[in-house]
């Protein structure tokens, strides 16, 4: 039984727990409740991504086929030829799996030791999957002190930001003491969890939080609040001969959590940002992230999180919130993209009995 149409084809997976994957650093890895209904809802969605071949790991293959067919229909009209053609056997489950001959790559949402074993336990060739040293590679680059780093090489002119690592209850209540207002960070962590915002001082609660996180994740990123007028992001891909640009994504979140993205041209979205700061400074940070060597060794996509603040009159550009070195719903959103800056559209993901990818106009 053959499984890839043809030979330099890839299998792709979407597997939406991935941080918090990350943050167990567990082989034998049981996700959340949402993160593994999150996952079943939305697998179908590497099928944006996959070229003619390519073979997309779903839970239930009849409810993935179905749903890119309504959400292939629904984008094809502003989203060009790309998904107007139907393909045909591009769902298949793990059961299917007997064959990985013709197979020559594997693309995940994100790398960690649990999609791994979920991979290997399909069987799948070890020439296909990251080593060890390669998973703890992307772990520790994944740890939040990288997007510090990063962002003391973005600070220009017009932009503010910093982050501190704290490995002890001492040093946070130091970083207090210069900056009243703290935002805590778990190094590793999801969208929307492993965040505390402190005012004036430390309660129980966050003593009690702050001891355990310091105990399984050996620190704590502590950030001066600031507060926040526009989130966006830029999505980039690093290969082998550098780092690529891909685009903006325009984003909205509630409570810390992802809720869902604008959809519209690269054009029209950087109008939307000079609203807020000058051009000129958009293209400079992009530039210096597109020349950096922090990142060196990971090939693969990624996006960066950023966020527009006040400061008193003043509007700055905080260049990098996190850094996420996986895809990330910014990247579906530019493979989503209308071609015609008289298109925008909101793409969300709601929840009702399942999660549901919702595309409506702006």
């Amino acid at each position: 039984m053959r499984i890839f149409a043809c030979e330099m084809a890839k299998l792709h997976i979407f597997n939406p727990e991935h941080d918090i994957a990350l943050a167990s650093n567990l082989s034998n890895f049981t996700a959340p409740h949402a993160g593994r209904q999150l996952r079943a809802d939305l697998g179908f969605l590497p099928a944006l991504w996959a070229d003619e071949g390519d073979v997309v790991l779903v839970e239930n293959v009849e409810y993935a086929a179905k749903t890119w067919e309504r959400l292939r229909r629904r984008i094809a009209p502003w989203c060009g030829t790309t998904y107007s053609i139907e393909r045909n056997a591009l769902f298949h489950g793990a059961e299917q799996l007997v064959s990985w001959d013709g197979a020559n790559g594997i693309s995940v949402w994100g790398w960690d030791k649990a999609v791994r074993r979920e991979l290997e336990r399909a069987g799948a060739p070890l020439s296909l999957l990251p080593s060890g040293s390669q998973l703890e590679f992307i772990r520790t680059l994944s740890h939040r002190q990288t997007a510090a780093q990063l962002l003391s090489l973005l600070r220009i002119n017009g932009t503010v930001g910093e982050a501190v690592l704290c490995e002890s209850l001492e040093t946070v209540e130091r970083q207090l003491g210069l900056h009243s207002r703290l935002v805590l960070k778990a190094p590793w962590s999801s969208s929307g969890r492993g965040i505390r915002f402190i005012d004036g001082e430390l309660n129980d609660y966050h003593r009690g939080w702050l001891h355990n996180l310091l105990a399984k994740q050996g620190g704590v990123m502590a950030e001066p609040y600031y507060e926040k007028v526009k989130d966006f992001g830029m999505e980039f891909e690093s290969t082998e001969s550098g780092i690529r640009y891909l685009g903006l994504s325009l984003f909205h979140t509630s409570n810390g959590a992802y809720t869902g993205n604008v959809l519209a041209t690269e054009n029209v979205k950087r109008e939307m940002i000079s609203r807020y700061i000058p051009v000129y400074l958009f293209d400079e940070v992009k530039e210096k992230i597109c020349a950096i060597s922090l990142l060196n060794g990971y090939v693969g996509p990624f996006g960066i999180d950023m966020m527009i603040v006040r400061n008193n009159t003043q509007l700055l550009l905080h260049p990098c919130v996190e850094i996420n070195l996986r895809r990330t719903m910014g990247h579906v959103a530019l493979h989503l993209s209308p071609s015609d800056d008289d298109i925008r559209m909101v793409m969300r993901i709601d929840y009702e009995d399942k999660y549901k990818l919702r595309i409506r106009k702006l």
